[in-house]
């Protein structure tokens, strides 16, 4: 064998070759498993109402133009900017106090028998039913929408945090107790990641709970947000400005959605890892 045989470039095989393309074959796949549907709906709500003579169901068309319209001059931005900041203070509010109670109430089962029935109670009542209540006591301000949320979008995170604490593997607390694990280590180590997927699913419960309550509450006393326009727009019968308001709504759940999907990968990854479902 030669110096120029030893010292001639490595050529690479078909296999490697191969593996770019079939990988990014594979992502187009995916991405279109993902939106042929939704590409089709709108397709055929785009070519289906094209025609339409009901004064209550608009074209896609005209839904499309009033949005583009009322985001050009800055009516949808600012109400959405209003609403998404008290989503996102409430959520917020709902997550602290949901996951600090549940962290309380999961480690002290006596507590939890005692409380359970208030629990169950306040999960039941139909959170958009107590929004004109709630309103009413405290007020139309910016702070009663955000309290309305948390209180609405904290029962999910409470209940799931406590089954995450309660799901925990009672060998798992055996051996911290056996080994004389400090009791902040413990609970920073053993409890808290024991607890975390089930505190990010009932975080990701609350999203749409809130979102529906952050709309519902804008519609009550209220001059700005997006549940305001669409009311005032349904109200003065603007209907593509009604349609438009909901679909933007819409939007914005699912871009919200994805957004924590990503987080919550990001959260979880030593959890995806280990192959736990």
């Amino acid at each position: 064998m030669t110096n120029a045989t030893l010292n001639a470039p490595a050529v690479p095989s078909r296999a490697s070759k191969a593996k770019a393309p079939s990988s990014s074959a594979a992502a187009g796949r995916k991405i279109l498993v993902s939106s042929w549907l939704i590409v089709a709906v709108v397709a055929a709500w785009w070519f289906g109402s094209a025609n339409s003579t009901n004064f209550f169901v608009p074209s896609l068309e005209s839904i499309l133009e009033a949005l583009v319209r009322d985001l050009g001059n800055g009516v949808i931005i600012s109400g959405a900017w209003y609403s998404l900041s008290n989503l996102f203070v409430g959520l917020a509010l709902a997550a602290f106090f949901g996951i600090c109670g549940g962290l309380l109430l999961g480690e002290v089962p006596l507590l939890l028998k005692i409380v359970d029935p208030i629990i169950h109670f306040f999960r039941a009542v139909p959170q958009a039913a107590l929004v004109p209540m709630i309103i009413g006591v405290f007020g139309m301000g910016q702070g009663p929408k955000m309290g309305t949320i948390a209180f609405a979008c904290m029962w999910p995170i409470l209940l799931n945090t406590i089954d995450g604490i309660l799901g925990i593997e009672p060998t798992v607390r055996k051996f911290s107790k056996v080994y004389r694990i400090p009791r902040g280590l413990h609970f920073r180590r053993v409890i808290l990641p024991g607890a975390t997927p089930q505190i990010v699913a009932g975080i990701r419960v609350a999203l749409p709970i809130g979102i529906t309550v952050m709309v519902v509450s804008e519609m009550f006393a209220s001059i700005e947000g997006l549940g305001f326009y669409i009311l005032n727009s349904s109200a003065t019968f603007k209907v593509p400005e009604t349609w438009a308001g909901a679909l933007l709504v819409g939007v914005i759940g699912y871009i919200i959605s994805i957004l924590f999907v990503l987080v919550e990968k990001r959260i979880l990854r030593w959890y995806h890892a280990s192959g736990a479902q």
